[in-house]
């Protein structure tokens, strides 16, 4: 094929064109088909815009309601940490009146199960203490009753303060 002879494309036996350029026919009923899917196309989005509207909506009052109960959770969070500290330092008072043996900065913590430990510990402590102090105890005997009496011992004394012993221990006065 020389390259003269292009091939022009074929064209379809449609209706002729207006004589003035308008659509013909054919045209217009495919624009206007066109026009209708757009039309469609474009309700669809608007229903899809306005049902994302409303989830958006109800997701932010969600979003707002669990605001609000974290933070009366942090409040009711605080409140009870308050309490549990005045309840363990109460707690910390009754233990030590109610163990007087032991000495009050001994029994320490900042929870109950702090201060029973300090308290147990405080107690196998004092209760070695005791062991020990009962053991020295019964090593040196000391008799009951007062001492036997003996002479008074004049050493040291001047010859007057041995004179005046001397007549003391006769009965006589001085």
């Amino acid at each position: 094929m020389p390259p003269e002879e292009k091939k022009q494309p074929e064209q379809t036996p449609a209706a002729p064109p207006e004589p003035n350029g308008a659509p013909t026919v054919d045209e217009l009923a495919i624009i206007k088909a066109e026009l209708e899917e757009e039309k469609k196309a474009k309700a669809a989005i608007q229903t899809a815009l306005a049902d994302r509207d409303k989830r958006i909506t109800e997701l932010q009052a969600s979003v707002s309601a669990v605001q609000q109960a974290g933070e009366t959770a942090m409040a009711e969070l605080t409140t009870l940490k308050d309490v549990h500290s005045k309840a363990v330092a109460k707690y910390l008072g009754a233990v030590k009146l109610a163990n007087p043996t032991i000495p009050g900065d001994v029994i320490t913590g900042g929870s109950i199960d702090e201060i029973d430990g300090s308290v147990a510990k405080a107690l196998s402590i004092a209760t070695a203490v005791k062991a020990t102090l009962e053991a020295q105890a019964k090593e040196t005997k000391v008799p009951a009753g007062a001492p036997t009496r003996g002479e008074i011992s004049t050493e040291g004394l001047s010859p007057r303060e041995k004179i005046a012993a001397g007549i003391h221990q006769k009965g006589g006065t001085s």
